[in-house]
């Protein structure tokens, strides 16, 4: 069933880009359409179910009529505190402004029928045992290239992941939030969409502030976690960059689809590939030694920034790496 999200404005010009960009978020279970005429807005809810209307504060009262699962007004300035609908800065980032209704939105429990159906996302998890590998750069460029032509989710598993530069400040929930909605059985995809940041094309959930949050979660905890966001968010791949998991990792990078693992040639980071290969033996994890595909990445130009290292890294050396690996299909092991 397809769920109206009606646009109900006094500029029209206003209410039309928001539905365009509403629509052009795959991962939104919502059909946006704009109105600039009240009769046609009435005429429509008549015959229709409108699940999300967004008002115009200036054409508000006008719509009070006009039914609706949820009502939100976008306003140009004081919200409406203590009034009954809630309220949207309607000047901000249209990225803002779905991220605002996602959380209103999911504050009641979703229905069984709005999660998006399909085949689920793709996991491609990027790991390895060597340090100072280039395995997040790599994470990040996959995630990029792979985002040009499909909607592509980032997410990362690390401790200190350090991209406070690159999501800036208004960050108000993370990774160790969709932990805690996990572990108190109450995570739903409708609630994990409030949480997702746009850093140009990709999508990603901010890390985890608190790198003890993904400790208290057994390897095989997040990998049905990861499991369950692939089947309902609504993404067609998963990009994930793997922390260091210890001797838990075999569980978790077997619910990948793939894995690419980059290594070094030095000696200590070939004992250590060594090591995590006895490891898979040790733990029988036959299949997943063929999903593993090991890279040895390009030498890059040091980043001059976090603030535009995404533009550095799509259009650098491991850019044009990511390319031609996808090109391919393969690795270089």
């Amino acid at each position: 069933m397809v769920k109206i999200m009606a646009v109900y404005d006094e500029d029209a010009l206003y209410a039309r880009r928001l539905a365009e960009y509403v629509n052009r978020r795959e991962t939104i279970p919502f059909t946006a359409m704009a109105f600039s005429n009240l009769e046609r807005l009435k005429e429509y809810g008549d015959s229709h179910e409108i699940e999300i209307l967004l008002v115009g504060e200036t054409v508000k009262a006008a719509a009070d009529e006009v039914k609706a699962g949820l009502k939100m007004v976008l306003c140009g300035g004081e919200f409406s505190i203590g009034k009954e609908e809630p309220s949207i800065y309607r000047f901000q980032s249209g990225e803002g402004i779905l991220r605002e209704i996602m959380t209103c939105y999911c504050t009641a429990p979703p229905e069984p029928a709005l999660a998006l159906s399909g085949m689920g996302a793709q996991i491609l998890g990027v790991y390895s045992p060597v340090n100072r590998c280039g395995k997040t750069a790599f994470a990040l460029t996959l995630a990029q290239v792979l985002s040009r032509t499909e909607s592509v989710l980032f997410i990362s598993l690390e401790e200190f992941a350090g991209f406070e530069a690159l999501l800036g400040e208004d960050v108000k929930q993370d990774f160790s939030d969709v932990l805690y909605l996990c572990r108190q059985g109450s995570f739903n995809w409708m609630k994990l969409r409030a949480m997702v940041c746009s850093v140009g094309q990709v999508d990603m959930i901010p890390p985890a502030a608190y790198g003890e949050d993904l400790d208290q979660m057994e390897p095989e905890e997040l990998a049905l976690l990861l499991r369950r966001i692939a089947r309902e968010s609504g993404y067609r791949r998963l990009v994930v960059d793997m922390g260091h998991m210890g001797r838990g990792s075999a569980a978790l990078l077997d619910c990948c689809d793939g894995v690419y693992l980059p290594v070094l040639e030095d000696p200590v980071s070939r004992a250590k590939l060594q090591a995590f290969d006895r490891y898979l033996s040790a733990a029988g994890a036959v299949s997943l030694k063929e999903k593993i595909c090991r890279l040895r990445l390009p030498k890059t130009c040091p980043l001059s920034s976090m603030e535009n290292c995404m533009d550095q890294l799509l259009w650098g050396e491991m850019g044009d790496f990511v390319r031609a690996l996808l090109e391919g299909g393969g690795g270089n092991d």
